[in-house]
């Protein structure tokens, strides 16, 4: 029986950068895997697919909108969606081989298959057992059932974000029952590539636990864009037939019914750790009443030498949340001090524009009781901004009102997602927002926003 200090089960961003930190550490490292490539949801049915067709669509986006008033010609342009989607898998494959690459350079065994843990110490792979000292379980999440309702997912006429993303053909409309992260980006998609996008929200504001400002401007935006936004409605059945789907959603207003028809479904609403098959329950591994793995601070779970993190754990669902959590758990594993900082993981929607936020709300604060300063830029005064055609939304940034220091940050705009780590790196170092007005940005560039916002938290803006 083969033994390993640390075996990893699941190669997501949580589990191959474990595995690769582990590695550096001197540690011997295996990892289990049961795609045929690397990389997990993530690199392959998740973010960097996604973000590939939204880069293709804004393009197209582009040509139809601000080409002509730049004085380029670009009449009728047309989408070649096989094209697309081969482009789209390019990119999938160079980032799955990118791992594989790194996993030869650091001596890491790919177990390949499914793994359970029989035993503390034991993992067992397609009938193959190997010992491993200590464990870590980055077995990620899968989307989440629309609750309460009668809905078949067949990853054709009633997808997931999986399906979404190898549709044979663009749908003359689609029905996106979710309006979080997923369902906003895959909505711009294909509103920008000629869909009719109806997005069905159960709440009364769209993506749930962003700023309230923030969420206001993006749903208006959005809409400009194209997209029709049903909010309050609970969905109770998706029937298809003759591959047409039919959506049945009661308002919570009035408790009207209403239904709703479109070529393709895409179920939105949220993930769900993926742990069935591990043998947790019989290993004596607690989870919590959603399904989470219970850890301690230091991400082991209630059986000495397994550890969990990433998705299956408690937190956001977000890659870079779980690859610090895959750096810190290798470096507490291997006697080192592993850290996390909570407060500082910040948040993106790759929509156009993006969104970013990091820290707290004003909601929050005011939940706290705490007394905040609001420093506030708009887009549209950045003269870069206005060069790009990206006017629209702004920088907010919250400051404690005694001390000055960074609480939050709320950007809605050109490269929030860039832009956003500056506030990050700031708050990591518990800086201020006179830390940030002080520090010269380039011009002409997006950060100028910034640094305004930060500048409108002290005497004021100097472009406002």
């Amino acid at each position: 029986m083969a033994e390993y200090d640390v075996i990893v089960i699941g190669a997501g961003p949580g589990g191959y950068v474990a595995a690769i930190r582990c590695a550096q550490l001197g540690l011997r490292t295996a990892c289990v895997e049961g795609r045929e490539t690397l990389g997990g949801t993530c690199l392959n049915v998740g973010c960097i697919p996604s973000k590939a067709l939204l880069h293709a669509s804004h393009q197209l986006h582009e040509a139809q909108h601000n080409f002509a008033a730049m004085g380029l010609n670009a009449d009728s342009p047309t989408v070649d969606w096989a094209k697309m989607l081969s482009y789209k898998d390019d990119v999938i494959g160079q980032n799955t081989k990118g791992i594989e690459f790194l996993f030869k350079k650091n001596k890491i065994d790919w177990l390949k298959g499914w793994a359970t843990i029989p035993e503390a110490g034991k993992v067992s792979v397609d009938g193959e057992t190997y010992g491993a000292k200590n464990i870590i379980i980055a077995s990620g999440s899968v989307p989440a059932s629309v609750p309460g309702a009668d809905v078949t997912v067949d990853e054709k006429t009633v997808v997931t974000s999986t399906g979404a993303l190898e549709l044979s053909e663009i749908p003359k409309k689609m029905i996106v029952i979710g309006a979080g992260v997923i369902g906003l980006e895959m909505g711009s998609v294909y509103a920008r590539l000629g869909a009719e996008v109806e997005v069905i929200e159960y709440l009364d504001a769209i993506t749930p636990g962003m700023d309230a400002e923030v969420q206001r401007a993006l749903q208006k935006l959005l809409t400009r864009q194209g997209l029709k936004f049903t909010m309050g409605a609970a969905v109770s059945k998706v029937d298809v037939a003759d591959g047409k789907a039919s959506v049945t959603y009661k308002l919570r207003k009035d408790d009207s019914d209403h239904t709703s028809d479109a070529d393709v479904v895409l179920v939105a609403t949220g993930r769900k750790p993926l742990t069935d098959g591990l043998g947790l329950e019989t290993l004596g591994v607690e989870l919590t009443d959603r399904g989470q793995i219970k850890t301690d601070t230091h991400w082991q779970t209630t059986v000495k030498g397994i550890y969990a993190i990433g998705d299956a754990i408690i937190g956001p669902m977000l890659a870079h949340k779980a690859e610090d959590e895959g750096m810190a758990c290798a470096e507490v594993i291997a006697g080192k001090h592993g850290h996390v900082n909570y407060g500082v993981i910040p948040g993106v929607i790759y929509t156009w524009p993006e969104v970013a936020s990091v820290g707290k709300t004003e909601a929050d604060l005011k939940d706290e009781g705490r007394a905040y300063k609001v420093g506030k830029f708009s887009f549209m005064g950045n003269g870069r901004a206005k060069a790009v055609f990206a006017g629209d939304g702004f920088v907010k940034i919250l400051v404690d009102k005694e001390t000055d220091r960074i609480l939050g940050c709320h950007i809605i705009g050109p490269s929030a997602g860039d832009l956003i780590h500056e506030v990050c790196v700031t708050m990591e170092y518990g800086g201020s927002a006179e830390d940030l007005a002080l520090t010269c940005h380039a011009h002409p560039t997006f950060s100028e926003a910034v640094r305004e916002a930060a500048l409108a938290c002290g005497d004021g803006a100097i472009h406002a």
